[in-house]
Formats: C-alpha cells, structure tokens, sequence
C-alpha cells in the first residue's frame, strides 16, 4: 500500500472498528506507517523485514519504546500541535510524544473511557496528580484537565492530596449519582489515611500506580486493599497508559485490564521480542491504532500475561528498565 491510505484521510474511522476489522485495520496502518515514519521505516528495515510479507497481527514489528526517548517519532509531516514528555526523576532522559491534533487524542481517552463507564459528563471529578503537575508537560494531566472541563459539575477539578478540600467536595455532592476519584497511588494512600468519615457508595475510585520513591513500594494487591478498608469499598479501578500511546486500558476492580476496540496487548518473550507468547508471561507489546500518527506497534519493558479473551493484567517490569509512571508498583 504505497499510495496515499484511508487513514490519512478519516482516521476517526478507527474508533468504529468491529473485532473481526482488528487485524486488517491493523494491517493497513502498518503499511501506512512503514511507508510514512521514517524511524519506524528504518527499524523495519534494519530488523531485515520486508513489509510485504507480514500478513498477520503477530507478524508486525513492535518498535521498543526507548525510541521515543531519542527521536521524534511521526508519521507524515506536521508540526504538533502538543507536546508530551513521561515523567521521570532529575537528570533522567524523558520520552517524546508529539500530537498532531489534539481533537483525535481527545476522541480516543474519551472513547475509551466511556466505553467502559459511560458519559464522562455525568461525573463529578476529583483528580490527584500532584508529580505529574510539577513536573508538566504530562499527557495525564492534559487527559484529566479535558475530563474535568468535560464534566457538568462545577466542583470538577484537581485537588491538593496533603488538604481536606476534597471532603467537603464529596459533601456537597453526597446525592450525586456518578463520582470519580482518580489519582496517583502515594496521593490516594494520604488521603485514604486522613479519611474520618463515611464515604459515598457512588464513588470510583480509580488508581494509575506510581509511587516515585514518594512513598515505601508495594504491590496491587496490597494497595487496593488498604484503599477498599479506608473508603469502604469493594473494588478499587485502574487505569494503564503511557506518554506513547494515545488510549488507555481499564480494570473495574479485578486487576485484569479491559482495553478498547482500537488497542490490543500482546506479549513477546523477554529473551526474544519476536516470539510470542500465548498465554503465558511475557513482555507487554501494545498494538494502539489511534496512535496512527506517531507509531501504533511499540514494545513495553511491562511484564504480564495476556488472557484468551484479550484481557490482560501486569505482572511487574523487566530488569534494569527505568520505572513507568501509569500503573506499576513494586
């Protein structure tokens, strides 16, 4: 597919995909990426790979995502209209993404977002995200800020995790049907333990891990439980994402995310990024079809395992690889 792909004329197209249109659609955006990314193009080539030959899914090149870290990766010619930068400590080198048109980017967290909870209007917003403002420039921010204008309530906003503004939010708005409180897990914990009072049952409380040395690292399993005993409730949310990518994945209390009709995990062996592996541990490889104007097919240092209904859950991350800020704790 050399010439010019319907991508490039409707991307929005992407977020009507079908299931059974996965792997096809998949398909088609990576011959319109290796045609038109220069970088993706030449890792392609440098991997020995003709294009022509990939026929599947699986067969598709996932480009490691230290690549965003030294290049500018896009596909066509734009000047962005945003850029986003992963967080990180001082000193450390921080991953680009460059955002061609940030109505698309909107499209696609909010997609998949409300794919699973439903209209985002609805909500009364409460965010915590107290590193990722410090230290700008953060798609996490920049997805909760649009949210939070989003949202109906005039109360929406982001909030300071070390003061007690919150709870008097939450009682004004003890009847409201739909609350989310979203945050970074230290900034969940610290208000979790000035709680002294009975807490909505209409509540999601929804974590994106990151400790950042804020706090002593534990494990999921033990965060949601002293989140479920503080807030009196069965199950805590989460979400996993990335400055790469441009959607996100969901867990509704279970630890196994759900992600959207346009994104898809894989996982590859840790020893050989080219062998799958099905249904067994692995390293997590995304597959984001909205990321179609940067790259959709990259290579995580994520550890988990994929489920065969699609459905995955994260492990841990491989050795000597800096630490994620979206949902990893350990």
């Amino acid at each position: 597919m050399k010439g010019k792909s319907l991508l490039s004329i409707d991307p929005y197209r992407i977020f009507n995909i079908k299931p059974k249109q996965f792997e096809s659609l998949a398909l088609e955006v990576f011959q319109y990426q290796q045609n038109h990314n220069p970088i993706y193009k030449a890792f392609v080539e440098a991997l020995g790979i003709d294009d022509r030959l990939v026929q599947s899914l699986n067969e598709i090149p996932l480009m490691p995502v230290e690549f965003f870290k030294n290049f500018e990766i896009k596909t066509g010619k734009f000047t962005p209209e945003i850029t986003f930068l992963s967080s990180g400590t001082t000193g450390m080198s921080r991953s680009k993404h460059l955002i061609k048109d940030v109505h698309f980017y909107k499209a696609s967290f909010l997609g998949c977002f409300e794919h699973f909870f439903g209209q985002i209007d609805d909500f009364l917003i409460l965010a915590f995200l107290p590193n990722y403002i410090e230290q700008g420039h953060s798609s996490l921010v920049h997805m909760m800020s649009e949210m939070i204008n989003q949202s109906k309530n005039s109360d929406s906003g982001f909030y300071d995790h070390k003061e007690n503004k919150w709870m008097d939010v939450l009682d004004r708005n003890s009847g409201h049907k739909k609350i989310l409180i979203f945050g970074v897990s230290f900034a969940l914990l610290d208000i979790s333990e000035n709680l002294n009072k009975q807490i909505n049952s209409n509540i999601i409380l929804m974590e994106t891990g990151g400790m950042k040395g804020r706090r002593k690292e534990i494990v999921r399993e033990e965060l949601h439980e002293k989140l479920k005993e503080s807030f009196g409730l069965k199950n805590i949310c989460s979400e996993y994402g990335m400055t790469e990518i441009m959607s996100q994945a969901y867990s509704k209390g279970d630890g196994i995310f759900n992600c959207a009709p346009w994104m898809k995990v894989l996982t590859k062996s840790i020893t050989d990024p080219f062998e799958n592996q099905f249904g067994n541990r692995g390293k997590i490889g995304i597959i984001d079809l909205a990321n179609i104007h940067s790259c959709s097919f990259i290579q995580t240092h994520d550890l988990g395992k994929v489920h065969p209904s699609g459905r995955f859950e994260i492990i841990g991350r491989a050795d000597n690889s800096d630490l994620r800020g979206c949902n990893l704790m350990y």
